[in-house]
């Protein structure tokens, strides 16, 4: 399995949104469960979603309400949409499945960074 790759990040100001995507080959995303983690540096990765294959979802509690897991498995992506970003979602935003986590396979990540 290749690593997923992530983009969408960029700067927004608090209160402000963004949908990050992190886009797999094959049927990974339909048939796997897809985490969304994030980063900063100095700190251990954080788990802040998770998609299930039929379609159940699980998140953190500092995001829950805030943060929406979805996956298109036709595109074979998986989003995060993140509205009413804080400056303490800024990190480094990664997704994975548990076979890439077991395997230390992670992409580049996609940076978001929230801040007036």
């Amino acid at each position: 399995q290749v690593p997923l790759v992530e983009s969408g990040g960029g700067l927004v100001q608090p209160g402000g949104s963004l949908r990050l995507s992190c886009a797999a080959s094959g049927s990974i995303v339909s048939n796997n469960i897809v985490y969304w983690y994030r980063q900063v540096p100095g700190k251990e990765r954080e788990l802040v979603a998770s998609m299930f294959p039929f379609g159940s979802t699980q998140y953190a509690d500092s995001v829950k309400g805030r943060f929406t897991i979805s996956r298109d498995n036709a595109k074979n992506t998986v989003y995060l949409q993140m509205n009413s970003l804080k400056p303490e979602d800024t990190a480094v935003y990664y997704c994975n499945t548990p076979s890439g986590i077991r395997d230390r396979r992670w992409g580049q990540g996609t940076q978001v960074t929230v801040s007036s």
